[in-house]
């Protein structure tokens, strides 16, 4: 299991939890990313939002948010 933030471009994967409090966790889950959602890295840049397609969206992730998503990776 690794955070959202570690992955690397064009990585794929499924959400394994959401950790973090009740606001953070609604946010992430009204976006789409829910527990067992299949997801690939678009973008990853060190200082810049994690960017991440999902359910047929893209969508931007802060590092500080990311880093409270932990995934299960299926393709590196």
């Amino acid at each position: 299991m690794k955070k959202l933030n570690e992955l690397s471009d064009g990585s794929c994967g499924r959400v394994v939890a959401i950790n973090g409090d009740a606001h953070f966790q609604s946010r992430v889950t009204s976006i789409g990313l829910t527990i067992g959602c299949p997801f690939e890295v678009i973008q990853n840049p060190k200082k810049r939002p994690v960017l991440v397609y999902a359910r047929d969206t893209m969508v931007a992730i802060n590092k500080t948010g990311s880093d409270k998503i932990m995934v299960e990776v299926t393709k590196q």
